[in-house]
């Protein structure tokens, strides 16, 4: 699903315009974005949370020619399922 067919989907079922849906999605998305951007975790109960994680330095390699690389330490955005949308992606609950 994409972010189009998303807002679609939300302006069909609550019969906003498409331009006012689409509205509303980039919001949601921009305060998660701030959000983890100043290092703040978003908690949607039931559907997950976002945070940032920081990721340590490491050696990797260079996958053209093989050669050791230098990775640098790094912030990550990470997102971690809730328990109902982890059991309904899992068939174990019927919506």
């Amino acid at each position: 699903m994409t972010k189009a067919d998303l807002v679609e989907k939300i302006s069909d079922k609550i019969g906003l315009t498409k331009k006012q849906t689409e509205l509303v999605v980039n919001t949601i998305l921009d305060c998660i974005t701030n959000a983890l951007a100043i290092g703040n975790k978003v908690e949607l109960r039931g559907f997950g949370s976002f945070r940032v994680r920081r990721r340590n330095p490491r050696l990797g390699r260079n996958p053209k020619s093989g050669a050791k690389v230098e990775v640098p330490a790094k912030q990550v955005p990470f997102f971690k399922t809730g328990k109902e949308l982890r059991e309904m992606v899992d068939g174990k609950k019927s919506s």
